[in-house]
């Protein structure tokens, strides 16, 4: 492959992106053209669409992005089969990126923003083996709202006071 143009590629899609998620945070997603993109970013439609197919395949390919440093942060743990039940790691992430964090929520995809990697093992101890898939819905369902008021008052409490409230919440489960 020609090397030049890969660095030309990737460099054409970073400014694409770029352009993208700040006019999302201006406007709604049916509200954004690709010639805007475009004109934004300095570059032809022809680049635009060897990259994407639309509007929101782009959205789609921003979203993803982001699943993936997600499903990173806990890359190690997968490996080892180990659940550490380290949600700081993420509230950080959250914390120095937030303008993606907004994006994917704009973009509605907070019913992929799930844990893949629930810890079955703890919720059987803390309900007793009980209804344990409502119990993780409820978990997860819980967990992106903290984050979306999170993101909403604009990640004002430290990723540690996050991290804190969501223990606090399980504190006298196993009790």
């Amino acid at each position: 492959m020609n090397t030049p143009n890969n660095k030309r590629k990737k460099e054409s899609k970073r400014k694409i992106e770029k352009i993208f998620v700040q006019l999302l945070q201006e406007k709604e997603l049916n509200k954004i053209s690709v010639t805007e993109i475009c004109e934004k970013a300095s570059i032809n439609r022809s680049t635009f669409y060897t990259n994407y197919l639309d509007i929101y395949d782009l959205a789609d390919k921003v979203a993803e992005e982001l699943e993936h440093e997600v499903f990173l942060l806990y890359q190690d743990e997968r490996t080892k089969k180990y659940n550490s039940n380290d949600f700081l790691k993420l509230f950080k992430h959250i914390k120095e990126n937030q303008i993606f964090y907004r994006t994917y929520f704009k973009l509605n995809k907070d019913q992929n923003f799930r844990i893949k990697e629930y810890d079955i093992h703890l919720a059987k101890s803390f309900f007793k083996d009980q209804y344990i898939e409502y119990h993780i819905e409820f978990f997860k369902a819980g967990l992106n709202a903290i984050i979306k008021k999170w993101l909403n008052n604009g990640c004002k409490e430290s990723p540690e006071e996050i991290d804190l409230i969501l223990k606090e919440e399980y504190k006298n489960k196993n009790t």
